[in-house]
């Protein structure tokens, strides 16, 4: 049977315009057992779609890493590490993972507590909240009324020392059901968006780019950011923006001097704008929450300086500039009309193009609702590859 694609249900919230590349569902093919053929096809889907769903999935641990080393023969630890929280239990990732024991690069997430699992006696879940995070929260009688908000829009990668990793992989095995919630912004805008409960929620790095007025296209790609030191212990006791979306700048972040040891070397510098190797598309991939510093380069010869931002060039280093400019670009692709919620099924296997797409976990959960799922994704063998000459020519 051949390979056939379908596009994802999209909601009715979403404009349908926008998502007419976007997410694909792939049917006659089983994910674990590809020909060397059927991966070259699932690839090239992949990175033009951004996002494939397979339905009803038999998939092991060992078959997850094998689908996700795939994409980068030469990578091998999971993007984070494989002590996932970069030696410390400081890291604002550390309640949200467990290791896999005999595949430790697939972890285990979710919530509630899950027994003998892959070799796993007891594992003790916590499906991540905005009230652990957010500057502000919604009440306990708005949530119990099924409000709900997007926890933290991000990119899958450790954003020090670790390359980002090209694709991830996300297994649901046990999907509580429930009824839908009604994510708010709560940002001044009245933005809200219904979703299933505990969806994962996607929005486009293409399109992020794709609609930025002419004076912030040119500035996304003449620009790179420069992400803090082992950033997850940094922005560990900050406050995050109610849309989830970034940092509020109250002087909270951890003090690079008691940060684990670190070296320049190894920090990340890293282009606002991907390259996507297929289609050659430019993405919006930034982590906004990790963001230390913005670097400008000035615009190349002969280009229009009318209305530019920054023409010469610039260095901004004071956070709080740094976060709004960032926000700026990134706040309009995460409206709801252009975000993805997915309604997760048991045994549904979505492969995301990481280096593509934003994405963040979103709702609530009650302590009994047990879900679980495996995530893989490989810290990759390069970098990331920015804006080319003549796209820097294009768009500045």
């Amino acid at each position: 049977m051949a390979i056939e694609v379908v596009p994802l249900p999209l909601p009715p919230s979403a404009d349908a315009s926008k998502f007419a590349d976007f997410g694909r569902e792939v049917k006659g093919v089983k994910p674990g057992e590809l020909t060397p053929e059927e991966l070259e096809e699932i690839k090239e889907l992949l990175y033009k779609h951004d996002a494939l769903l397979f339905r009803d999935v038999d998939f092991t641990p060992e078959q997850q890493y094998a689908l996700t080393k795939a994409f980068d023969p030469s990578s091998e630890n999971y993007g984070h590490g494989n002590n996932k929280t970069g030696e410390t239990k400081k890291s604002i990732l550390h309640p949200d993972l467990k290791t896999i024991p005999r595949v430790p690069q697939v972890q285990l997430i979710g919530n509630g507590t899950v027994y003998n699992h892959e070799g796993l006696a007891e594992a003790k879940l916590k499906h991540p909240h905005h009230k652990t995070f957010h500057k502000t929260a919604i009440s306990d009688e708005d949530e119990e009324k099924g409000a709900t908000r997007f926890y933290r829009w991000h990119i899958d990668a450790a954003l020090y020392d670790l390359n980002p990793p090209k694709v991830t992989t996300l297994y649901g095995l046990n999907v509580p059901q429930g009824t839908k919630q009604v994510c708010r912004y709560d940002d001044g805008t009245g933005d809200e968006l219904t979703v299933p409960l505990g969806t994962t929620a996607f929005v486009s790095g293409k399109t992020t780019f794709d609609i930025l007025p002419p004076e912030l296209k040119s500035l996304a790609v003449r620009s790179k950011v420069k992400y803090a030191p082992h950033p997850y212990v940094w922005m560990a006791p900050a406050h995050a923006k109610s849309t989830g979306l970034g940092i509020e700048t109250e002087g909270l972040e951890e003090a690079l001097s008691e940060l684990p040891p670190w070296e320049e070397s190894r920090l990340k510098v890293l282009p606002i704008l991907w390259k996507n190797p297929v289609t050659g598309n430019l993405h919006f991939q930034v982590h906004p929450c990790g963001v230390m510093e913005l670097l400008v380069d000035p615009l190349p010869e002969g280009a229009n300086k009318e209305g530019a931002l920054y023409p010469e060039g610039t260095h901004i280093t004071n956070l709080g500039e740094v976060r709004d400019i960032l926000y700026k670009m990134q706040r309009p692709a995460i409206a709801p009309p252009l975000v993805y919620p997915h309604d997760w099924h048991e045994r549904d296997l979505v492969l995301f193009h990481n280096r593509g797409v934003l994405h963040t976990v979103v709702g609530a959960f009650k302590p009994d609702q047990v879900r679980a799922f495996h995530q893989c994704n490989l810290a990759a063998s390069d970098e990331p590859v920015g804006p080319s000459p003549e796209d820097v020519k294009k768009w500045a």
